[in-house]
């Protein structure tokens, strides 16, 4: 069986989980503080914050900039439905716009029209890897003062062009960028998340909040040589990563930039095997954008079937995902607040699969996965 993706680990993450195992500190801890540091200074970043996932990264993202009940997000509905929900947990209302076809991201030439006096933030999603057009997001928020935050779930080691230089999403080139270390990325904790952003107060609002807004951390009790009382001034959360998964990720780092440019290696020649197929749109990068290539989504030609043309594939030993999921086509959302068309947002969900990638993928594999798919375009 040919998996969607498989996660780049090994000898060097077991043994790193073992050192932290045996050290008797498992919790959040020195493991993590280091994680936080090495993973600042991989993205350049002012801070980083590691949480439980990016879920729970984007909930105290969009609760440290002031988003509470009644109030608007725009966001996309084309995204895991983690995004919308982080919002909704806010008490406040996702107010979803179209995406652009090409590149799957929000098209930011729908964001103003949709900014009134409840706007209180725009929630941009890096989709699968792929860079959102973030200067002319941050552009209309900056006129408008309104925060950016960045869904980076599917971005880590992801580049964009900003001021004539290549950086690493994650800097953040908005105000506040979340990642997600969940299997399904191409650096993974087993699961857990990490917040970053230039702001040294909001940092303080996520280290607080992550863990049940304690007033004094685990970590300062235990080096404490007089008996502390903590004091829990407002509502927190059990947001915290563990020591074990920080000790993971910090192994997984060092494993980035191979990860990434072999990735991109895989992408290159998926382009390559299947460029000979009829109707079949490849993604491909804006200028300005060098993706990691976390999926590899292709458009089906017109006349082909999605559900069948993944059943023919999984009939033949190869998994894929149909294209990424809208929101507010779930029955959680039957409620939405539609305020224009998601048209390029429904057909990306009803015409696209995506292709296994990972790693350690072999050329005989990949072979495979194309000759696959071009049985099932009937080519």
């Amino acid at each position: 069986m040919i998996p969607i993706i498989r996660p780049a680990m090994g000898e060097e993450e077991a043994a790193a989980a073992r050192r932290v195992i045996l050290s008797g500190w498992i919790s959040q801890g020195p493991e993590v503080a280091a994680f936080e540091q090495e993973f600042s200074a991989v993205v350049g970043a002012s801070h980083a914050c590691a949480v439980s996932n990016c879920t729970t990264a984007l909930h105290l993202a969009l609760l440290a900039v002031g988003v509470g009940p009644g109030d608007e997000v725009i966001t996309v509905s084309h995204s895991y439905i983690a995004t919308a929900n982080a919002i909704r947990y806010c008490g406040a209302v996702p107010i979803f716009v179209d995406i652009e076809p090409d590149s799957f991201n929000i098209d930011p030439r729908l964001i103003e029209p949709m900014i009134n006096a409840r706007t209180r933030a725009i929630l941009c999603v890096h989709q699968i890897g792929m860079p959102c057009n973030l200067e002319a997001i941050v552009d209309i928020a900056r006129r408008r003062r309104i925060p950016v935050i960045e869904d980076a779930a599917c971005a880590i080691g992801s580049e964009i062009r900003w001021a004539d230089s290549w950086e690493r999403i994650g800097k953040p080139h908005g105000d506040i960028a979340c990642f997600s270390f969940h299997p399904r990325k191409i650096m993974s904790t087993g699961d857990g998340g990490m917040i970053t952003t230039a702001n040294g107060e909001w940092d303080k609002t996520f280290r607080l909040l992550r863990q049940h807004a304690m007033s004094v951390p685990d970590t300062v009790r235990h080096r404490a040589n007089q008996v502390i009382f903590e004091s829990y001034e407002s509502l927190g959360y059990n947001y915290r990563m563990t020591d074990i998964q920080a000790a993971v990720g910090r192994e997984q780092l060092k494993r980035l930039p191979e990860i990434y440019e072999k990735r991109r290696q895989l992408a290159e020649r998926y382009r390559a095997l299947l460029g000979e197929i009829d109707g079949l749109v490849l993604p491909s990068e804006p200028v300005w954008a060098r993706s990691n290539w976390q999926s590899f989504c292709v458009r089906l030609p017109p006349a082909i079937d999605q559900r069948e043309t993944m059943q023919q594939m999984l009939d033949e030993g190869i998994a894929t995902r149909r294209g990424v999921m809208c929101s507010h086509r779930e029955p959680a959302y039957r409620d939405a607040v539609l305020r224009c068309p998601l048209t390029h947002s429904e057909q990306a969900q009803e015409r696209s699969i995506i292709l296994p990638l990972y790693h350690q993928m072999t050329d005989d594999e990949q072979n495979r996965v194309a000759h696959s798919l071009k049985r099932a375009c009937r080519l």
